[in-house]
């Protein structure tokens, strides 16, 4: 029955939630309907983080919250880059198996998903506990600092399973167009961890470790909620416990995106751990202004982010159905909404930048380091903008081996020698700095190019021997 309604929304039975296929109707309109759930949900996700910030630095002090910041985080985001970016490739091969009506595969995947949480989650977990103490001192965290760290990264890295399902439930649900229940799902977990954090860290006063605990647990409870929306239906999607294995060609797929996915985006993540180091080498009070920046900062990423997700699951379930003029024109429009939203946070952080930093910490030296970060990096937002839609698209339609090449040397290699050439010469934290506008510069600078001319989009369709692309000015039915 599926397999006849082609091109028209899909409601399983029993009550689940509506999903949606997006290979027509008006692309700006898809885009945001993808969008603004998205946003949404990174958005609470961010408040979910900037929680811990704020409390800690309130109830705590500057030093608590360099130790739930600073290398913590950066060590955090690397670990969670790796299986968001094994959740993303799950989401394109699902949206492209669902657009092209191949609901077998669709089973497989989500199976093939579920059996990889359990494995890389396990082990990620014993590795990050383990390797904590080394990490951290490698990073050359403050000495002041060290052990509160520690205790906050073991206790975080405890939730990495809990973690990793939601993530990857969640970008199932988004490849067949359902993107409300994640975003409800994350609504639910951030107001639990924020609740947990008033009353284990301000309350009962377990500083660092309450703070932890509270991300944990509200990260279980997003996956417990994931859990039984992906158990409970009737849609292709369904996941049933006895048929969680690996499919051999399932799993090569979702391994074949999503490990260079995960490692662009651990490009960055490697690059902010050097830029870390180096930034704990200016002391305590710039470490916490760089953590208070971090999390006002990430709502403009929250926001890249989004348009990124959004026209990635577009152009995976496009390419799926073979409609390529669609994936051209939706670049087009997510790259002018990217540049709109981009400008207009720059302003606001510029105007509200020390209010805004102000939530964090009443600490005047670390005020006042806090408002130099955003005078050097928020005009600069622009300049990322390629980089994300860029990376996005392709990554949709399956190629995602050159995305992960381009971010390598353009923002992994050239920060990394910034940080070992640049930064002794000059050994002051304006230095450290201006390697991000720079790195943008150069990586969008080689994502324009590599777009452009085009041959990613040939090699991609001979491959899956798809229909070719007709040419241009000819539109695709």
């Amino acid at each position: 029955m599926l397999m006849k309604l082609r091109f028209r929304p899909l409601r399983p039975r029993g009550g689940a939630q509506a999903v949606v296929q997006i290979t027509e109707g008006v692309i700006w309109k898809q885009l945001l309907y993808y969008f603004f759930p998205i946003l949404f949900g990174t958005f609470f996700q961010q408040l979910y983080n900037t929680a811990d910030a704020v409390i800690v630095g309130q109830f705590v002090g500057a030093g608590a919250l360099a130790a739930v910041g600073g290398a913590t985080g950066s060590l955090a985001s690397f670990c969670v880059n790796l299986f968001v970016g094994l959740s993303t490739g799950a989401t394109i091969i699902l949206a492209q198996a669902y657009g092209a009506h191949r609901m077998d595969d669709v089973r497989a995947a989500v199976h093939t998903a579920a059996a990889l949480v359990l494995a890389a989650g396990l082990a990620l977990t014993v590795c990050g506990y383990a390797a904590a103490p080394w990490a951290l001192r490698a990073m050359g965290t403050p000495a002041d600092i060290l052990q509160p760290a520690i205790l906050y990264f073991r206790i975080y890295m405890l939730g990495t399973i809990p973690a990793f399902f939601y993530n990857m439930g969640s970008g199932i649900l988004r490849a067949v167009g359902d993107t409300r229940r994640p975003l409800y799902f994350l609504i639910i977990s951030c107001l639990v961890n924020i609740l947990l954090d008033i009353v284990l860290v301000a309350v009962l006063q377990l500083g660092v470790a309450g703070a932890a605990l509270a991300t944990i647990l509200s990260q279980a409870v997003s996956a417990v909620l994931v859990y039984f929306c992906l158990t409970r239906t009737t849609a292709p999607y369904r996941m049933e416990l006895r048929s969680i294995r690996f499919d051999a060609h399932q799993l090569g797929s979702i391994l074949r995106v999503g490990i260079p996915a995960g490692l662009q985006s651990n490009m960055y993540a490697i690059s902010n751990i050097l830029i870390q180091a180096a930034i704990n080498g200016f002391g305590t009070a710039t470490v916490a202004a760089w953590t208070a920046f971090g999390k006002i900062d990430g709502f403009y990423w929250m926001v890249l982010g989004a348009f990124g997700m959004s026209v990635t699951t577009f152009a995976g379930q496009n390419f799926g159905a073979q409609k390529y003029a669609r994936i051209r024109e939706s670049v087009r429009i997510c790259l002018a909404l990217g540049f709109g939203s981009a400008i207009l946070m720059s302003v606001l952080y510029r105007l509200f930048g020390a209010p805004l930093l102000g939530m964090f910490t009443r600490d005047a030296e670390v005020l006042s380091i806090g408002m130099e970060i955003v005078a050097q990096l928020a005009p600069w937002y622009c300049a990322f903008v390629c980089i994300e839609i860029f990376a996005g698209v392709t990554r949709g339609c399956g190629c995602s081996l050159a995305p992960m090449l381009i971010t390598s040397g353009g923002v992994c290699l050239l920060r990394v020698a910034w940080v070992l050439f640049l930064l002794p010469l000059r050994p002051q934290l304006s230095t450290v700095l201006v390697s991000y506008p720079v790195s943008w510069v150069f990586t969008s600078a080689l994502f324009l190019a590599y777009y452009l001319q085009g041959g990613w989009l040939r090699r991609r369709i001979q491959k899956m021997g798809y229909s070719p692309e007709p040419p241009r000015g000819r539109k695709a039915e």
